[in-house]
């Protein structure tokens, strides 16, 4: 992408809003739990290994209370056909709990205020309400009020997030127009093997999933690092995905090297063709074996610190790889596909 690789971070910061729709709250409380011990030990290590990193962040999150939470909804809701992915009736069902001390599933304003703390971390935008933009019943004018929503409570709390990622990875180029409105200038688009095509979620068949999972250990679809980005016609620039940080699973843990070596690779062929590799993962996603999966991050982290002394690969944020690419490429529009 320009004179030395570059490694970029994203995380995908939701909690239960994440999941809701797939998973009771009683089945992932510990998770829950253990992913409020985790960020702060990833903060340590993004820290120690001056890495920067994007917090794509759910709306409802910076959210102090229920009532200002239920204040944040925006006039126009998504009528999903599957009711069950609207967030708004499960609002309604006293689940979601007053504050954030009582109720750590829901609210992380404390989680957003220390992430911000740390230097060299951007926070972005998840959408509002974890809306899914390829999924039938919602619109292009729910999406743009859920936007409205999302930037008007992160701009309330201090923050003007300008890199936004699509929950569960569902971009709908049409709606990009939208999200320059709305001042957003990058996005993560997904890598481009068939298997990773965004789609509704009941076009995510099994074999594609397996498929997934099996190229996190062995390379099936390529290295995914990108000699240069482009820039949507409505001026987006598009920081893909290279590889979902898949977690520990001790079902797999005999795998544990082999994973380890597929990145290993990635992040070596990126540094010696002067390519942008982008990783992503939930927080959440560390929740469970929390130190088995910190550890692992360490040692990718800390091999990453050799190829930034020998080739000089950069750590770059969402935001900053988007700006770096428009100071390269000035006035250059390409549609990316």
């Amino acid at each position: 992408m320009g004179t030395t690789g570059a490694l970029v971070i994203s995380l995908d910061f939701e909690l239960y809003w994440g999941v809701r729709d797939k998973r009771a709250l009683s089945s992932c409380q510990e998770n829950l739990h253990g992913t409020r011990q985790v960020i702060p030990a990833i903060l340590e290590l993004f820290q120690k290994y001056e890495i920067h990193a994007t917090w794509a962040t759910v709306g409802f999150l910076f959210c102090e209370s229920r009532e200002e939470l239920m204040s944040t909804l925006p006039g126009l809701l998504p009528d999903y056909a599957d009711a069950n992915l609207s967030p708004y009736r499960y609002l309604q069902s006293g689940t979601v709990g007053e504050r954030e001390q009582a109720d750590p599933y829901h609210y992380a304003p404390s989680l957003i205020r220390l992430i911000s703390s740390y230097p060299h971390q951007f926070i972005g935008s998840h959408t509002h309400s974890h809306y899914y933009c390829l999924e039938p019943g919602q619109t292009a004018q729910t999406f743009a009020a859920d936007l409205a929503a999302c930037k008007k409570v992160a701009c309330k709390k201090g923050h003007s997030p300008t890199s936004i990622v699509f929950p569960r990875n569902q971009l709908q180029p049409a709606y990009l127009a939208l999200c320059k409105k709305h001042g957003f200038t990058s996005y993560r688009g997904n890598e481009p093997a068939w298997m990773y095509r965004a789609g509704p979620g009941a076009e995510d068949s099994l074999f594609k999933r397996a498929l997934r999972l099996a190229d996190s250990y062995v390379n099936l679809s390529g290295h995914h690092a990108y000699d240069k980005l482009f820039t949507s016609r409505e001026g987006l620039v598009n920081v893909p995905s290279s590889r979902f940080l898949r977690p520990y699973s001790p079902k797999l843990r005999w795998l544990e090297d082999l994973r380890y070596a597929r990145l290993r690779r990635d992040l070596l062929f990126a540094a010696k063709h002067q390519r942008l590799y982008h990783l992503w993962w939930h927080p959440e996603n560390f929740g469970s074996y929390p130190a088995e999966n910190v550890r692992f991050l360490e040692r990718l982290l800390a091999y990453f610190a050799d190829l930034r002394r020998q080739y000089g690969m950069q750590s770059l944020s969402m935001e900053e790889a988007a700006a770096d690419w428009n100071k390269q490429k000035e006035g250059r529009h390409e549609a990316f596909v």
